[in-house]
C-alpha cells in the first residue's frame, strides 16, 4: 500500500527558502528516489505545461483572466530569480472542452515531456486529466477547479481552488445566520461536474441545517433562457435561490430573474466583477461563496491587484488570482525542493502550510486541496463588497 513522503518544514517570507525535514503522510507513495535528483542551477530552465480554454465558451470568462494570471506571477518569479530556475510555459489550449484538455495533457506529457501541468480549468476537466498526470508521475495543479475528491486520486495532483465541502459550508454558516432563512430553491447546471457537485453539497447542508429545499431545477450549461425555471421557483416564495454553474450562464440567471420580478437574493459561487458587470442592476443584492476578492486585504493582495491592473488594464478575476497564487506557491515548492524533479517538486507541495498568499495562510491538506479561509461578498451598487 502507498504512504506519501511529506517534507516538514518552517515557512519563511514567500519564495524564500524553508527548513526541510523528512516525515510520512497517508497520501505519499513509496517510490524509489532518483539517486542523482535533478538539482535547479541558477541558470537552468524548467518548461511548465499550461493548459487553457483560449478558444470556445470558457474563453472569455476562464481563460483571458488565467493566462494573465500566470504570465504576471511568471514575470515576477523570473525577475526575482530565487527559485534556482527559470521557469518557463508551453500553453495548449483545449478548447473549453473535456476532449481538448485530454489531448492538451497527453501533448504536453508525450510530446513535451513538461513534469509539471498548470490545468485543467474546469471540474468536468480536471476528473478526466487528472489520472493522466498521476499514471505518467506529472505533477499537475489545477488553479480553479473545485468538485469534491478529485485530489484525492494520487499524490501528483493538487488544487488551489477551495473545494465544495469547504466552501459550501462555511459560506451556508454565514448567510444563513445573517439572514436567517428558512426555505430555498435551487438551480444546477446538469452537464457540469462543479455545478452538480455543488448542488449536491448545498442541499446536503441546508438540509442538515433544518432549512427546508422547495425545489430543485436544472438546465444545461450553454443554455440562455431560465425564465421557466426561475418562474416556477418563484411561485414557491423561497427565502433564498441558490444557483451552482459555471460564469457564462450567471448574468442570464440574475438578469431574467430581476425580470420576474425575483425578490429573494441569489446565492452563487465564485461570482465575478465580470459577471457583476455583464448583469447590471440585476446583480445587486447577489451573495457568493469565494476564495478570493478585490476587497480582501490579504498579504500582498493589493499589490497584485494593482500590478495586474497596471499591465492589462482592467481589474482581476477571481480566475486570474487563483492562477497567481498558485504559480507563486509552485515557485516556492521549486525552491525549496532545490530540485525540478517531479517527485521532490511533489513532496515539497504536499507540506506546504500556511504560506503567505493573496488568499491568506494558504496549505495542502492530505488530499493535495487547497485549505485558507472561505470569503462571503454581496453585490452593492454594482460592486463586490464584503457581506458583513
Amino acid at each position: 500500500m502507498n504512504i506519501r513522503k511529506i517534507i516538514t518544514f518552517t515557512f519563511l517570507p514567500i519564495i524564500a527558502v524553508l527548513v526541510v525535514g523528512l516525515s510520512s503522510c497517508d497520501r505519499v507513495s513509496e517510490i524509489i528516489q532518483p539517486t542523482a535528483p535533478q538539482m535547479a542551477e541558477p541558470s537552468e530552465e524548467m518548461t511548465i505545461g499550461v493548459v487553457l480554454p483560449l478558444t470556445g465558451r470558457l474563453s472569455t470568462s476562464f481563460g483571458v483572466g488565467m493566462q494573465r494570471g500566470f504570465e504576471l506571477a511568471l514575470s515576477e518569479i523570473n525577475s526575482a530569480q530565487s527559485n534556482g530556475a527559470n521557469l518557463k510555459f508551453i500553453v495548449e489550449d483545449d478548447q473549453s472542452t473535456v476532449e481538448g484538455s485530454v489531448a492538451a495533457f497527453n501533448k504536453l506529457i508525450h510530446q513535451e515531456g513538461v513534469s509539471v501541468i498548470f490545468g485543467s480549468a474546469t471540474s468536468s476537466q480536471t476528473e478526466m486529466v487528472f489520472p493522466i498526470a498521476q499514471e505518467n508521475q506529472v505533477v499537475a495543479i489545477s488553479s480553479t477547479s473545485s468538485a469534491r475528491g478529485l485530489s484525492a486520486i494520487g499524490d501528483f495532483v493538487f488544487r488551489a481552488s477551495l473545494t465544495t465541502d469547504k466552501l459550501i459550508p462555511a459560506g451556508i454558516e454565514v448567510t444563513q445566520a445573517k439572514l436567517g432563512y428558512q426555505t430555498a430553491a435551487t438551480l444546477y447546471d446538469e452537464t457540469d461536474l462543479f455545478s452538480t457537485d455543488g448542488d449536491a453539497a448545498v442541499r446536503e447542508v441546508l438540509t442538515a441545517g433544518g432549512v427546508e429545499v422547495l425545489t430543485t431545477e436544472t438546465f444545461k450549461g450553454g443554455d440562455t433562457d431560465f425564465r421557466e425555471q426561475l418562474t416556477r421557483i418563484q411561485a414557491l416564495n423561497p427565502d433564498v435561490i441558490f444557483v451552482s454553474s459555471l460564469s457564462p450562464e450567471k448574468p442570464g440567471i440574475l438578469t431574467q430573474g430581476h425580470e420576474l420580478g425575483i425578490s429573494a437574493p441569489f446565492i452563487m459561487r465564485t461570482l465575478t466583477a465580470d459577471d457583476v458587470h455583464a448583469s447590471g442592476p440585476a446583480a445587486d443584492g447577489a451573495i457568493t461563496f469565494i476564495g478570493w476578492g478585490i476587497p480582501i486585504n490579504t498579504p500582498g493582495n493589493q499589490a497584485f491587484i494593482q500590478n495586474y491592473s497596471a499591465k492589462y488594464g482592467t481589474a482581476p478575476n477571481n480566475y486570474a488570482a487563483r492562477s497567481y497564487a498558485a504559480l507563486h506557491i509552485l515557485a516556492t515548492a521549486i525552491a525549496n525542493a532545490q530540485s525540478t524533479d517531479p517527485s521532490a517538486i511533489r513532496d515539497t507541495l504536499a507540506n506546504t502550510r500556511d504560506v503567505d498568499t493573496i488568499f491568506g495562510k494558504f496549505s495542502f491538506d492530505a488530499n493535495g486541496d487547497a485549505v485558507y479561509d472561505a470569503k462571503v461578498l454581496i453585490v452593492k451598487d454594482g460592486e463586490l463588497v464584503r457581506f458583513e
